[in-house]
């Protein structure tokens, strides 16, 4: 199936370099199809900030989604303040003084382990005595692996993300009461997947936890559904969605983080050198290491709107970045022509997990962000960086 394509118009050069671009007309596409989800199914779709962060299209968010799921308590923060809806918050632990401004901002709390429950459960139940509307919740492990890169895999041996059935089942036991409080429980085993892996941790959850599920009143599914992709089975989601919530009467809760914001963005970069040693280099100025660590990460290989593999076209470059570190490679692509010193290419689906863990390493300069609105060609640079980002965030 084609992938959705925004940017094959779009002129680089109308934004400083480098620049992170968003599509408008994009973000809301893939909102779109959350909503439907959401209104079709009612299961209610959050999305996850620590994917995608762009609070100027908080708007978008408030028209199409239930609210957001934070990491901790910058992110429930700005969920409050800048997107509206419901906010939902997880940290694998909780400082005391973040967890406590967390209980008047979040509206779910969940807590990764029934030690920090336990420790905090006394300040969190008088917090829900002024806010009735707080709920808590406990991340579950179900001990079962879909992801392919065990960077990625919260149920890889020894992981510390959730509580599995035996950890959860010896508490309850040493504790009958440890439950009275919680009324949801969360999982999350999946990154940049489709439903297949969905079915099976479901299956496994309920083999494990579904005799608790009479104790609670919703359960959240976490994140890594990547709804908004173009071969996603979304009517059979939303099927899966209704049958659970009708047999065990449930309100389900869904965290894509990816899904709002996949194809929505560009990275425009620079070509500031070409050298040679055993093969064309081209230094741009921008950064693995520092505008898109994924690539070093997981790894994976970023696409360039209008260049191929290696060898496939005439021009073979190894792309790097401009700082000192000797592995900041970005890739090596082939394009019909030779490069330019001062030519702009543009990476392609950069919005998601880029933006939000961009670095100043070796005094790099941030990626601008820019909006843009493939309907209307209307276009807003709405933030560049400078040295005073750079120098302020250090002392």
């Amino acid at each position: 199936m084609q992938k959705r394509e925004y940017f094959t118009h779009f002129d680089p050069r109308r934004v400083p370099s480098p620049c992170f671009v968003i599509d408008k007309a994009a973000v809301e596409d893939n909102l779109k199809i959350l909503n439907r989800v959401q209104r079709e199914s009612g299961a209610k779709v959050l999305g996850a900030l620590k994917a995608f962060s762009c609070w100027s299209l908080a708007p978008l968010f408030h028209e199409y989604l239930s609210g957001t799921c934070a990491s901790g308590l910058h992110e429930a923060r700005l969920g409050r303040e800048e997107f509206g809806g419901e906010v939902h918050c997880y940290s694998a632990a909780y400082k005391e003084a973040d967890l406590l401004e967390i209980l008047t901002v979040a509206d779910h709390v969940l807590f990764n382990s029934f030690s920090q429950w336990s420790r905090f459960k006394s300040q969190a139940l008088t917090a829900q005595q002024e806010r009735p509307e707080l709920q808590f919740g406990i991340r579950i492990n179900p001990e079962h692996s879909e992801g392919e890169v065990a960077l990625y895999d919260p149920c890889a041996p020894c992981s510390r993300m959730g509580v599995t059935i035996a950890e959860f089942e010896a508490a309850v036991a040493q504790t009958p009461d440890i439950l009275v409080g919680i009324s949801g429980l969360h999982f999350h085993t999946l990154c940049q997947q489709d439903l297949p892996p969905l079915d099976r941790t479901l299956d496994a959850v309920i083999k494990k936890f579904g005799k608790y599920f009479k104790h609670i009143r919703w359960i959240n599914f976490g994140g890594g559904h990547h709804i908004s992709r173009e071969d996603y089975q979304v009517d059979d989601l939303i099927d899966m969605l209704k049958n659970f919530q009708a047999n065990y009467d449930l309100q389900v809760y869904l965290e894509p983080g990816e899904a709002v914001a996949i194809r929505s963005g560009v990275l425009v970069a620079e070509v500031l050198d070409i050298t040679w040693n055993t093969m064309a280099q081209a230094i741009l100025d921008t950064s693995a290491t520092c505008h898109m660590p994924d690539v070093l990460e997981m790894p994976y290989r970023a696409d360039i709107l209008g260049a191929g593999m290696p060898n496939e076209l005439p021009h073979t470059y190894r792309l790097g970045g401009m700082t000192c570190l000797a592995g900041d490679v970005i890739g090596d692509y082939s394009f019909a022509q030779a490069l330019q010193v001062g030519q702009r290419l543009m990476f392609d689906d950069m919005a998601h997990y880029t933006m939000v863990k961009t670095t100043t390493f070796n005094g790099i300069n941030l990626p601008a962000i820019a909006v843009w609105d493939s309907r209307t060609n209307e276009l807003d640079v709405i933030r560049e960086f400078g040295y005073s980002d750079f120098k302020q965030r250090l002392s």
